[in-house]
């Protein structure tokens, strides 16, 4: 997947990274960020919407280097999940 700079930027912000030394290892943490919520039944994968941007963000400061909040993330980054996963328009349930 092709990841967007202005996610990459949002992303960036969000974990205080102002380097590009970061640049791959952080892409490929929202790429793994999408895939893991479309295996929870997440199909809307548009970075630009405030929800999923939430998430994605969540899961790479829960996976990027060793953040003393572990617990608390990854709790945040499941019922971030969880509710992406039962929402009408983030699913393909309903089609």
């Amino acid at each position: 997947m092709a990841v967007s700079s202005t996610t990459l930027s949002a992303v960036k912000l969000a974990l205080r990274i102002t380097t590009t030394a970061y640049d791959s290892e952080i892409s490929t943490l929202i790429d793994a960020a999408l895939l893991d919520m479309g295996i929870a039944g997440v199909t809307n994968d548009d970075d630009t919407d405030a929800l999923v941007l939430r998430a994605i963000i969540t899961y790479c400061r829960l996976n990027f280097g060793q953040p003393d909040d572990y617990d608390r993330l990854k709790a945040s980054y499941d019922e971030q999940k969880a509710q992406l996963g039962m929402a009408t328009g983030y699913t393909a349930w309903g089609e």
